[in-house]
């Protein structure tokens, strides 16, 4: 079993999620946009990551590869393939699938919680009641055409959604470790300025290892879901 990444940046890596798929079978490639544009063939991955990145999908004239990569996305989906999308990943999935992609009224840094959603299709993905995860964007997305949403926050309403069987698109960050939070935090410090739902450095680092074990588990079960049926 194959699984491929699509890595924008080199400090936003495939943090937690790496450890459960190699556990599971899977081997692992990926296209890193900041070396290579190459990607593979849809027929021979059995399912995409989308990571994370401080770029907009509407950043095309400054990264042109933006738009071949939205293409592979959406053939990865329409093929039927499991696709998992964070924070720039989910909004690639709604660019792709047709969606508007635009800034949020805040941003949002930092450990807040997500609530979820309750929908009355009670086969999609369910996340608990609410959990405290890690976000850092400043944009936000319309659903696409047949999206269900499963996450919301107070800030940002469309937090998580879901296509189909198959995919699912996350605003915010389950991948997270200690040292992937400590890489983001050095290359985007940047963005740590004064905002209602921005946090300092020292409160993003300060984190207790149990909240990071809690969202790395609810990634597993995202993970879990997406590939197999039976937990559909």
């Amino acid at each position: 079993m194959q699984a491929h990444y699509l890595q924008h940046v080199p400090f936003e890596g495939s943090g937690s999620t790496e450890a459960w798929l190699q556990k599971s079978g899977y081997q692992l490639s990926g296209t890193q946009f900041y070396i290579s544009e190459e990607l593979p063939k849809v027929k021979d991955i059995d399912i995409l990551i989308v990571l994370g990145g401080p770029m907009s999908v509407n950043d095309e004239q400054l990264y042109p590869w933006l738009v071949n990569e939205a293409q592979f996305i959406k053939s990865v989906i329409l093929a039927g393939k499991p696709v998992l999308g964070i924070c720039l990943g989910a909004q690639l999935i709604a660019h792709s699938m047709g969606a508007e992609v635009f800034p949020n009224s805040e941003k949002e840094i930092g450990w807040f919680p997500v609530q979820a959603v309750k929908p009355e299709n009670h086969s999609v993905f369910q996340f608990p009641d609410e959990i405290d995860v890690f976000h850092w964007h400043g944009e936000t997305f319309s659903l696409p055409d047949g999206a269900v949403q499963i996450a919301q926050s107070q800030v940002c309403t469309n937090q998580a959604f879901q296509i189909g069987r198959n995919v699912i698109a996350l605003q915010f960050h389950l991948e997270t470790t200690p040292g992937s939070a400590q890489a983001i935090v050095k290359n985007c410090r940047n963005e740590l300025v004064e905002g209602r739902y921005i946090q300092s450095e020292a409160e993003i680092l300060s984190a207790p290892q149990e909240r990071y074990s809690s969202i790395n588990s609810l990634m597993e079960n995202i993970l879990e879901y997406l590939v197999d049926p039976e937990k559909r």
